[in-house]
């Protein structure tokens, strides 16, 4: 299922599957700025990372004595969430711990997702709530892919990421098995601005681990237009898309890092973005600006 809120700036569209950004429209010229999901090129439009991000080793979780198969960014992404309630402004959404994820991770939880517009920024507040007699630890993440360009008269050259402050990123590699590595590399010196062209993302992703700025966006030069997201209170950031030229950028905060290479697949060893004592719950807000 679909819903619809919109204000005098944006229209934004949420589906219950993943609980997804479908679509955000900027109404004063009709841009549409959210990836539509085309499955040749990545069938997504803006997935929620739970309960991990990135990979775990051997794809597996081992907790409460038991050992659980798990996929890249968890499960949260591919399931079924349900609307619990939706205002003039607001939607929620709720995936509640089942069968058919315990079957996946052995904990009692509750996923809670609010998107709420305001003026021309989109919120995106993820609740975590433990409902398990046990401690759990979680990792999250968010992974929102932008469309490139923003209008036929541009190309994706037209467009570069900017950072708010000066920023030298230090990356995380993930290369070649998508677990965390003991080298990493500098993606620059002292920049606030990085180029987008057709070999930004030959590699894959660039996890940024130093990131001062409290925003990064994508700017069409000359313009002013721009995608624009608050990372200021995640540790860490991504930048992503296919090889080539980008028809669209994902731009990533997330709270936790996939596993190490070698590392430990007890659930309880892995670094995680927080862990929660039964009763109690964690919050976290992406906040998304479509500027003009």
């Amino acid at each position: 299922m679909e819903y619809t809120i919109e204000n005098e700036y944006l229209k934004l569209t949420v589906t219950t599957w993943g609980a997804q950004v479908k679509s955000v429209v900027r109404k004063s010229d009709g841009v549409e700025h959210i990836w539509q999901a085309d499955k040749a090129v990545w069938g997504y439009h803006a997935p929620i990372l739970f309960p991990h991000a990135g990979k775990v080793v051997d794809g597996t979780i081992e907790a409460k004595g038991g050992s659980y198969a798990s996929g890249q960014h968890g499960f949260a992404r591919l399931m079924e969430h349900e609307l619990v309630a939706m205002t003039e402004d607001t939607i929620v959404m709720e995936l509640r711990s089942n069968d058919e994820t315990l079957a996946k991770f052995p904990y009692e939880f509750n996923l809670v997702s609010t998107f709420t517009l305001e003026n021309d920024t989109l919120h995106h507040t993820m609740t975590v709530e433990n409902w398990d007699e046990e401690e759990m630890p979680f990792g999250i993440g968010y992974h929102p892919a932008f469309t490139l360009p923003f209008d036929d008269k541009h190309e994706a050259t037209d467009y570069e990421l900017r950072f708010s402050e000066m920023e030298s990123p230090l990356c995380v590699n993930c290369l070649p098995t998508g677990l965390v590595q003991d080298n990493h590399y500098w993606l620059g010196s002292n920049i606030k601005s990085i180029p987008i062209d057709e070999h930004l993302f030959d590699n894959d992703s660039h996890c940024m681990v130093n990131i001062k700025s409290k925003t990064l966006g994508i700017y069409e030069k000359g313009t002013g237009r721009a995608v624009v997201c608050n990372i200021e209170e995640f540790p860490y950031c991504l930048i992503w898309s296919k090889p080539g030229m980008p028809k669209f950028v994902c731009i990533e905060p997330w709270h936790s890092l996939p596993s190490p290479e070698g590392g430990s697949k007890n659930w309880n060893e892995k670094p995680a973005a927080a862990v929660l004592n039964p009763g109690e719950s964690w919050s976290t807000t992406l906040s998304t600006s479509f500027v003009r």
